[in-house]
């Protein structure tokens, strides 16, 4: 094929800047509709009637619908259209945070939640197709990454800042209404600026038997990971719950290695890009999710912030992190390539980690805990897309979504397992009994600690980055991808 007429990516736009830009505001809704609860969370306390215990679903319950379908929703993004799927997404979040707002009682809000979890494993998987097949490889696709990221990193900014300005001035609720016109943004956005969805007239049937094993065993396991801190690690519901989430995961692989068009093919487990990027992100999502309680904690059990202070204090890790997305990862990228950008962040992550634990003190302000703040947002901000960056290099792209389906949902997974186990470093040395007072010292010993730990483990894991092919070496060697080369890699000719 002439590399002066190479063949368009599918669904590729003719102005591909405005396609990044709304892509990217997408990513924006998810990572708002992710964050901006966390302010609101002690007046929804107050004002639905969640007990201080239960509060934490508020949270949890978008982690399960999330986790537990992120595998399904990849796979109808390859099958059923990135397009429909993104659609169906946002009208999701939409009619959920609808349902949200308007929740007079916990049962209600917690299912309005998982139902944005639900948008969410649609969503994520659907914008990650579009990047993976609308845009050439190289510069180009690095950049539109790099943009995606940015929408994610600022998502965090905004849904601090307006999720404490909304519910000061208006109330809980409309953290869950402003969702509602973003979302009808971008639907019209979708129509206008994406083409349609290819109909590629393939009749075979889908993997029920692997959908229904993959989302019952990804919603059982993150659902007992998150439950354990609450109900106890020994309880009977917690094992039970776990355990039937390993044996219907056992289930799943042996049903998949059988079936004839799998939801997951197994050789999707032999791509080195795709494994090494998930095993990445099970470290990097448990440090990161501890490293937002600890310093949250922090901010206001040990500081005494508000939570609109805590989520102002927020702010210069979330810019940083945008800078991180936006400019440093482009220029590691293209000086050491992916296993570098994977390497460096991951090692920095760790390594704020370690900063945040020497600083950290009953009388420490926030200026101090900063150089820890502004290296874990760069760093975080610059790891983040390179993960779906490696995730994506080797699968083709009828695989793109499933391949980032199984990312993200390591990233659940590895986000709950890291958190619980970290938590339970923090908590070792205070007593735990209802009514137990514990001092500040005490409290504070245990945040460093679990910082430290968690610190040393990021950097120990900064060393799979090494198993990613070189830039070089990946382009030479064939057996790199399994797929037969797509449009896009006709331009690296």
């Amino acid at each position: 094929m002439s590399a002066e007429a190479p063949a368009r990516p599918v669904g590729s736009p003719r102005r591909p800047g405005v396609k990044m830009a709304l892509l990217a505001f997408c990513m924006l809704v998810f990572s708002v509709d992710y964050n901006i609860v966390y302010v609101a969370l002690p007046e929804i306390g107050r004002e639905v009637g969640f007990s201080a215990q239960s509060l934490q679903w508020v949270v949890s319950a978008y982690s399960v619908g999330l986790g537990g379908a992120l595998l399904l929703g990849g796979r109808a993004v390859d099958r059923l259209g990135a397009r429909r799927m993104l659609v169906l997404a946002l009208a999701l979040y939409a009619l959920a945070s609808t349902a949200g707002g308007l929740a007079t009682e916990p049962g209600l809000l917690v299912a309005a939640r998982v139902v944005q979890g639900l948008g969410g494993a649609l969503l994520f998987p659907a914008t990650l197709s579009l990047i993976n097949t609308g845009f050439e490889e190289g510069p180009v696709r690095n950049r539109a990454y790099a943009v995606w990221g940015t929408a994610g990193a600022s998502g965090a900014i905004i849904g601090s800042l307006v999720g404490g300005l909304l519910t000061d001035y208006l109330g809980w609720a409309w953290v869950f209404f402003v969702n509602v016109p973003l979302c009808v943004l971008a639907v019209a956005g979708c129509y206008a600026w994406l083409a349609p969805d290819a109909r590629s007239g393939d009749s075979r049937a889908f993997d029920v038997h692997g959908a229904l094993l993959a989302t019952a065993a990804s919603t059982l396991l993150v659902y007992g990971l998150i439950n354990g801190p609450e109900a106890g690690w020994s309880s009977a519901r917690t094992l039970t719950t776990i355990a039937v989430g390993l044996v219907l995961g056992v289930a799943f692989f042996a049903v998949e290695a059988k079936a004839a068009d799998p939801l997951a093919p197994p050789r999707l487990f032999g791509y080195r890009g795709l494994l090494t990027a998930m095993l990445i992100i099970f470290v990097f999502q448990g440090a990161i999710n501890t490293l937002h309680y600890l310093f949250f904690i922090q901010l206001q059990d040990v500081l005494g912030y508000s939570p609109l202070e805590a989520g102002l204090a927020f702010l210069p890790m979330s810019a940083v992190a945008m800078l991180g997305s936006g400019k440093l990862l482009p220029a590691v990228v293209k000086r050491w390539g992916v296993r570098g950008a994977l390497f460096s962040g991951l090692t920095g992550v760790g390594a704020s980690m370690i900063v945040l634990s020497l600083t950290m003190s009953t009388d420490t302000g926030f200026l101090p805990l900063l150089p820890a703040v502004l290296l874990w947002g760069l760093f975080a901000g610059m790891i983040y897309p390179a993960m779906f960056m490696a995730a994506g290099s080797d699968a083709a792209p009828d695989e793109q979504g499933v391949a980032s389906g199984l990312t993200q949902t390591s990233a659940q997974i590895g986000g709950a397992v890291g958190m619980a186990l970290l938590i339970a470093v923090a908590n070792a040395g205070l007593d735990l009994n209802e009514g137990a007072a514990n001092s500040v010292g005490d409290v504070v010993d245990g945040l460093r600690l679990s910082a430290l730990t968690g610190g040393i483990a990021a950097v120990a894991g900064a060393f799979l980055a090494f198993r990613i092919k070189p830039p070089r070496a990946a382009r030479q060697d064939g057996s790199a991808t399994e797929a037969p080369p797509e449009p896009e890699t006709v331009h690296s000719a």
